[in-house]
């Protein structure tokens, strides 16, 4: 079971503390920093000092980190054009030694749009099935050829589909809890399918209709990663948990019910029932980023166990 660190810089965060997250992340073990791309704070926080850009930060942590994998849940397709984005993502690639992976959704959050001047037009999963085609497309285009792309909403021409990321195969990650639309794309495009916040049993259902989708698509199911996005809230005792949970604003029986809260062995233990329903991976979303102790709580005592 890998066991990755995902932060939600909107909520307020600077590159500085980022950065040391991110240093914590490489040093105590984990396998990946990811983060949030959102440009607008969520909830009572007041978010300061303000947004970051998730390129811009993975781009600056590619230099200053040299083991842990670095990513997106998820890029949102509405902030760049598929061709900038191919670029951006193969440039970081390039500057970390290939340890990039691409998190793709279609964009869901209209205030932050609104905020930001940013176009939030109405039909946004076709926009996103394109953007997928056109960005893989560019990529595994070979060197001296041309990639060319005719779609209902870009298009591309005489592309020299350049500069190339370091990995032969950026990882390409997929999520979300459509029942339909969303097996389909992943099952055509994903390396690896995330559900975010969900319990056990949607998490099984929602697995289980990728791995279909893959297999009427021609794949094995079994070629995906699965994994799950949870909340963290881990404590030596039960005071320190509900200090935890009252830093983020959230109650200690809630976080129990919907993420990984608890005792180390508490945690281990739904790990553990995750890991039983086909989920390889889990991306522990910690929302308090000053709180480097809770890192080596989870490195030390819930990572331990799980290795």
């Amino acid at each position: 079971m890998d066991l990755r660190i995902f932060t939600e810089p909107q909520q307020g965060a600077t590159y500085d503390t980022l950065l040391t997250v991110a240093k914590a992340t490489e040093d105590l073990g984990f396998d990946a920093f990811f983060r949030s791309d959102h440009y607008l704070r969520m909830g009572s926080v007041d978010g300061l000092p303000g947004p970051t850009d998730a390129w811009i930060t993975l781009a600056g942590l590619a230099r200053e980190t040299k083991r842990i994998r670095l990513g997106t849940l998820m890029t949102a397709g509405t902030f760049r054009l598929p061709g900038v984005l191919a670029i951006q993502v193969a440039q970081v690639d390039q500057m970390s030694g290939g340890r990039v992976e691409l998190g793709l959704g279609a964009g869901w959050f209209e205030d932050e749009h609104k905020a930001y001047g940013i176009p939030f037009p109405k039909e946004k999963f076709a926009r996103l099935e394109e953007q997928l085609e056109i960005v893989t497309g560019l990529w595994s285009t070979d060197v001296g050829q041309t990639f060319d792309f005719d779609g209902t909403h870009y298009r591309l021409t005489d592309s020299p589909a350049l500069p190339k990321p370091t990995q032969a195969k950026v990882p390409v990650l997929i999520g979300g809890h459509g029942a339909t639309r969303t097996p389909r794309l992943a099952a055509r495009y994903a390396d690896e399918f995330n559900i975010p916040f969900a319990s056990i049993e949607d998490s099984e259902r929602q697995f289980g209709r990728v791995r279909a989708a893959a297999e009427e698509a021609g794949r094995k199911g079994g070629d995906l990663v699965y994994s799950s996005a949870l909340v963290a809230c881990v404590g030596k005792d039960d005071a320190e948990v509900a200090r935890r949970a009252a830093a983020i604003g959230r109650e200690v029986d809630e976080l129990k019910a919907n993420g990984l809260a608890g005792s180390p062995a508490e945690v281990v233990d739904k790990i553990g029932r995750y890991e039983a329903i086909g989920a390889s991976r889990i991306y522990l979303q910690c929302l308090d980023l000053a709180d480097l102790d809770h890192l080596e709580l989870i490195s030390s005592q819930v990572q331990s166990q799980l290795s």
